[in-house]
Parts: C-alpha cells; sequence; structure tokens
C-alpha cells in the first residue's frame, strides 16, 4: 500500500481591504508620513518666524484626511475636493506639491498665491482641490455649486468638502447640505468630529449625540466611521462616492476623531483635560495604529516603510533648502492680480498722514 503525502499549505494573510493593493497600501502610507513631516517643518520654520500668519497642524487627524481623499478619483479635471486647515494630507494625495506648500505658509514671491494669502487658501482646480473661504460652513455650498454643474454637465464628476463639528452649527453648513441634497448633487460631506470647535467641546455645540444625526433632517444617508481607522475611512469615502458617480445625490460620513493639537500653534490647549492628549498619542495614532495593522497582517515589509521614512525626510529637507530664503514679494505687486487696475501700485498707494 503506498502513502499519499499530505500536502502542506503556506498560511495565508488576510486579505487586504477596499480591494486595495500592495502597491497602494505603500503609497497610502507615504502620504501620512508626508503629512507629518511637513507639519513638522513647518512648526520648525514658524518658531523661526519664517511661516507668515498662523500655523494649524493636523496632528491624529492625518488618517482621515489622506484615505477620504484616496478615495477619489485624481487627476487632470477629476474629481475635486476642498480641504479646511487640519486636511493638508488631502492636498499632497491629490497633487499639492510640499515645495508649494512651504512657499504658500512663508509667503514666498514665488507661491502658489504669490505672497498674498497663507496656509491652505490656494486651488489648483485642474488637479482637483479649492483651497477654503475662512468662514466655516461656507465651502458647502460652494461644493453643492460645483457639483451641481457636474450634474448639469452630465460629467461624472464626484465633489468632497470637509466640516469640523463646530462648522455644521453655521447657517451656511445647513442651507448649502439642503440645497445639495433637494438637487441631488454629487456631493460627499466629511464630518470632523475631532472633540473641539477651537475650545468649545462638542456636548456646547449641538445637542446631538453624532454628527451624523444631522443628516436625518435633509434625507441623506450617513454614517459613523472611526476616522483614525485609515482602512474604515477609506473604504466609507469610496462606497459614497461610487454611489454620488451613479447619480444618487449626497452622502455624509461622520469621522470620530481628535485634534491633538491647538486651534493653532499659539493654542496651549490650557481647556484640554489632563492627560487626555497623552492617552489619544498613545492609544489612537492614526499612523501607529495603520503601520501596526500593516506588519501584523504581514502585507508589507518593515524595511519598506523604513525607506519610504527615509525618502520623505529626505524630500522634506531638500524643498525646504530649495525656498526658505526665496524673497517675499516687492511692495509693489501688492494689487496686481487683486485688482484689475492699476496693473502696479504705485511707490505711495496708501493715504499719507
Amino acid at each position: 500500500m503506498t502513502s499519499r503525502a499530505v500536502p502542506t499549505t503556506e498560511p495565508s494573510h488576510p486579505a487586504i481591504p477596499a480591494d486595495l493593493t500592495r502597491g497602494q497600501l505603500l503609497e497610502i502610507y507615504r502620504y501620512l508620513r508626508l503629512t507629518r513631516t511637513l507639519e513638522e517643518r513647518l512648526t520648525a520654520l514658524y518658531r523661526q518666524s519664517k511661516v507668515i500668519g498662523g500655523l494649524f497642524r493636523s496632528l491624529g487627524q492625518e488618517g482621515e484626511s489622506v484615505a477620504s481623499a484616496y478615495a477619489l478619483e485624481r487627476g487632470r479635471h477629476r474629481d475635486i475636493l476642498s480641504p479646511l486647515i487640519r486636511n493638508l494630507g488631502s492636498l499632497l494625495v491629490m497633487g499639492a506639491k510640499p515645495v508649494a506648500i512651504l512657499r504658500q505658509y512663508m509667503a514666498k514671491a514665488d507661491g502658489p498665491t504669490r505672497g498674498r494669502d497663507t496656509n491652505v487658501h490656494f486651488n489648483d482646480l485642474e488637479l482637483g482641490y479649492l483651497g477654503q473661504i475662512s468662514h466655516l460652513g461656507d465651502m458647502v455650498a460652494v461644493m453643492a455649486g460645483i457639483t451641481l454643474t457636474f450634474k448639469m454637465h452630465g460629467e461624472a464628476r464626484v465633489g468632497l468638502v470637509y466640516i469640523g463639528d463646530g462648522g455644521t452649527s453655521t447657517g451656511t453648513f445647513h442651507e448649502g447640505l439642503n440645497f445639495a441634497a433637494v438637487q441631488r448633487c454629487p456631493m460627499v460631506v466629511i464630518g470632523e468630529y475631532n472633540h473641539w470647535a477651537y475650545s468649545t467641546p462638542p456636548e456646547k455645540q449641538f445637542g446631538v449625540k453624532d454628527l451624523v444625526e444631522k443628516a436625518k433632517a435633509y434625507g441623506i444617508p450617513g454614517v459613523t466611521v472611526d476616522g483614525n481607522d485609515v482602512f474604515a475611512v477609506y473604504a466609507a469615502t469610496k462606497h459614497a462616492v461610487e454611489r454620488a458617480r451613479r447619480g444618487k445625490g449626497v452622502h455624509f460620513i461622520e469621522v470620530k476623531t481628535y485634534r491633538r493639537k491647538g486651534h493653532a500653534e499659539h493654542d496651549d490647549q490650557h481647556y484640554v483635560p489632563p492627560g487626555e492628549l497623552e492617552r489619544w498619542a498613545r492609544e489612537n495614532d492614526p499612523v501607529d495604529r495603520y503601520v501596526k495593522q500593516l506588519l501584523q497582517n504581514e502585507w508589507v515589509e518593515e524595511g519598506e516603510l523604513t525607506a519610504l521614512d527615509t525618502a520623505v525626510t529626505d524630500e522634506v529637507d531638500q524643498v525646504t533648502d530649495a525656498c526658505v530664503d526665496e524673497p517675499l514679494p516687492p511692495g509693489d505687486s501688492a494689487l496686481p492680480g487683486v485688482y484689475a487696475d492699476p496693473a502696479a501700485a504705485t511707490a505711495l498707494w496708501f493715504r499719507q498722514v
């Protein structure tokens, strides 16, 4: 009687969620690491008085920005998004260059707005990002108008807009969302429940427990996801984007996350309960959680992540060196591009006293 060898099988790894590929996992990690490293560099420049105006960090929220933007169709004249001050990662995903972002924050003459504005207030409509209006809530109405044009022109394009928990209390948020819902605009709204509207906690901002409850009033579907779980945010956004592209209208996604820096770099966060920042950093950092998932499931090698860390640091070093000493715009360039006439400001364009 002959014996038959029992075939052995290699233990299989869990399937990668949301139909992502191994290459995409590494690309997402690069955007996460680039976002954090670039903001750390901006912090150093801010403390050297090289950043003009305020600096708004996304520490603790990088995961939801990168993952949501990654679910869009990117490229010339494809989908479009409007970031808020804590969505630097979404800009990078859509194609914004680190050197342009540094120039913008330092108000350099060769920056995207030629020194006329700062932080994320700049556009590239071909690549698909639209700088925010500072008044909270306004971009929901703006994106409703943009996505209505997609619908009217028969374009299979989607718009994504971010809104903070405090911003959902503004009138323009409600007006814009109601208009988009009635018109069935191909729009996705990311509601960022990050626990602080400057220094105001959610329980003093609105009466509902979850932001997603507000979507019900407009007859639009909504879902709440863990905003620090990159895979959960990506899967929810991908579903919402595909639904909007099929003509099903607006979708609201609430991401539960946490703002681990102050409203801006000058904010000392004295209003945060003791130990809360440390607990979120220790237990619920989106980058750490993503890395843990990648390595525990053996989807990538640790050496690949280390190589990306080195490459990102080198890139940020190089672009900083390339632009940090560039000149600010000359004074006589202040008016062109703002007013049609004059073409340039006179030496004394202001009123003498």
